[in-house]
């Protein structure tokens, strides 16, 4: 009995130590099926400043990718851009945090650069008093996310996704779908009519873009940024 609980203690701990050691790392059936790493958890290799702003703002700490707050900050975005692809990242955010994922970004349309995914304390930020469509895993400002989303407060690790076929586009949020719309479709027209970005040639549409980490002046964390093309 004693040995038998001794091995299984050693099982676990040596899984403890394989899941940290998986961190920002690809596995085998990853790298099968086309991901590829965009973030090595210890450089920002694959990543520039947006529009050719300064490169401020972040800091890679102990294999995550740090949004300093406070500081005059840049968008990051990835250096190529991309059709159809599949995007997952883990992100984290402090009490009353505000961050967000932007695609189909254009250095051509500075103010509206690209639809966002939405990243947020739901509870306690400014902007969740305007309800769904500017909380966690929205279309921000366009389109509202599942009511029962799987959300974890701040503090804790969420874990998302994008996929983009065609038009068809989805918002992935702790292994849950939690959004789906057409790009240009009719929700999103009226969406954006109704929004911000109803004055901005093209928001809403699909194009080949860029992916976006952006920077709202809080503390942001990511970790396992990993994406593949899809055909």
């Amino acid at each position: 009995m004693k040995l038998r609980l001794l091995a299984s203690l050693l099982a676990l701990a040596a899984g403890l130590v394989t899941a940290h050691a998986a961190e920002n790392e690809l596995t085998a059936a990853e790298k099968s099926a086309g991901w590829t790493l965009l973030f090595d958890g210890k450089t920002l290799n694959g990543w520039r400043p947006y529009a050719g702003k300064p490169a401020a703002g972040w800091e890679v700490v102990d294999g995550t990718l740090h949004a300093i707050a406070k500081v005059p900050g840049a968008e990051l975005i990835t250096d190529k851009k991309y059709d159809n692809f599949e995007f997952s990242w883990e992100w984290k955010l402090p009490l009353a945090g505000n961050n967000g994922v932007k695609y189909f970004v254009t250095e051509a349309r500075p103010k509206s650069p690209g639809h966002e995914y939405q990243m947020l304390d739901d509870k306690n930020h400014p902007d969740a008093k305007f309800g769904p469509i500017r909380q966690t895993g929205s279309f921000y400002c366009v389109l509202p996310p599942a009511a029962d989303k799987p959300y974890r407060e701040p503090g804790n690790w969420n874990q998302s996704r994008l996929v983009v076929q065609g038009k068809k586009v989805e918002h992935w949020l702790n292994g849950k779908l939690v959004l789906t719309y057409e790009a240009g479709g009719e929700a999103v027209k009226a969406g954006v009519a109704a929004s911000k970005f109803e004055k901005d040639p093209g928001f809403g549409e699909k194009i080949t873009g860029h992916l976006m980490l952006t920077y709202h002046q809080d503390d942001c964390w990511f970790k396992n940024l990993k994406i593949r093309e899809l055909k």
